[in-house]
């Protein structure tokens, strides 16, 4: 099947779409206080003994869900979805992102510009899972997959899930001259990231050793879990391809409405790739669309069956639709584009 750039897709489907569809969606903020309260009020009741310490765990697991939730807005921010203005947007970026204390300006050169640009390409895409050759050549990424990759039966996978953004963030920032940082931006993106540490440690400080760790600790946990359940959909389980079509590389996953309001729509992977400044609330149409016009092509299934499909697949590419196991030698073949399942549109995000 012949790939097709973004801009062929773009093209066809904007004179289709609703009025307002590129419009910045503005009332997402309100999850911001709303997710800071959850925080905040879990953090002071466990600090002012207000519940006893079992309960610690509960909402120790309600914060991680907030910390996820807030990344999913900083990720919707930062593309200019949701607010224009450079200040408030940098402003949301990094309180949503402050949990992985992750700088705004590395994240806008890693994933805005870089993967979004290079989706599918190894060399390039800081999100691609490496091929054979490049597994073979070198140690460190061998290191990195035989031990931490989720796939191949491989307990130790888990760790992807459980620490896979956290770590990630920080490899991306030690090799942040190798994704187009500039000198000067390379030093501002590792303050900024300074300023976040900085922050986590002040309140270790304040609350105490005991209750950090279900403050921060476990939540962030919950969070890396939560946000790389997605991440690792998106593309994980896609060919490669020289051309960067969504429809082929991507893949956009379902759940249930809550999960999809909550998470603001994270899962319309496909649709956030050709229109990545439009928010997720105007993402449905956008895959009615795609289904009407290109059934054969348009890829999306069910967020557990995903995680399964990982889970049960390895993550070297033999070829650019063929994953395998080097220690092992089987191989699976990646997702293709088929004739999608005429799943109905279910309505957009708040």
């Amino acid at each position: 099947m012949t790939p097709h750039p973004i801009s062929h897709y773009a093209h066809e489907l904007r004179a289709d779409l609703p009025a307002g569809t590129f419009e910045p969606a503005t009332s997402r903020l309100w999850w911001l206080p709303v997710h800071l309260a959850v925080i905040g009020l879990g953090a002071t009741a466990m600090v002012a003994g207000w519940v006893p310490w079992p309960l610690w765990i509960v909402i120790g697991l309600v914060i991680g869900v907030s910390y996820a939730c807030l990344t999913f807005l900083a990720h919707e921010t930062m593309h200019g979805a949701v607010v224009r203005g450079r200040v408030l947007r940098g402003l949301v970026g990094w309180l949503g992102f402050l949990p992985f204390v992750l700088s705004t300006r590395l994240w806008v050169r890693w994933h805005n510009r870089v993967h979004h640009a290079h989706t599918g390409q190894p060399l390039s895409d800081p999100d691609c899972y490496p091929t054979l050759e490049l597994y073979q050549r070198h140690r460190h990424v061998r290191f990195a997959v035989d031990h931490f990759s989720l796939g191949g039966g491989r307990w130790r996978g888990l760790l992807s899930l459980l620490l896979g953004f956290s770590v990630q963030s920080a490899q991306v920032l030690i090799r942040g001259r190798a994704y187009g940082l500039s000198a000067r931006e390379h030093r501002l993106a590792l303050a900024e990231t300074g300023l976040g540490v900085a922050f986590w440690v002040g309140i270790a400080a304040l609350v105490g050793l005991w209750p950090f760790l279900f403050i921060f600790a476990l939540p962030l946990l919950v969070s890396n879990v939560l946000v790389m359940s997605f991440i690792l959909t998106n593309h994980s389980l896609n060919p490669l391809t020289e051309v960067n079509d969504p429809l082929i590389n991507s893949l956009s996953v379902t759940t249930p409405r809550w999960i999809d309001r909550l998470t603001m729509g994270f899962g319309y992977h496909v649709e956030h790739h050709l229109f990545p400044a439009m928010s997720t609330r105007h993402a449905p149409p956008v895959r009615d669309l795609l289904i009407a016009r290109w059934p054969e092509r348009y890829q999306s299934m069910p967020l557990w069956r995903a995680l399964l499909r990982l889970a049960r697949t390895a993550r070297v590419y033999k070829s650019d639709t063929v994953l395998v196991d080097p220690r092992s030698g089987r191989e699976w073949q990646t997702l293709a584009p088929r004739r999608a399942l005429a799943l109905p549109s279910r309505g957009a995000s708040a």
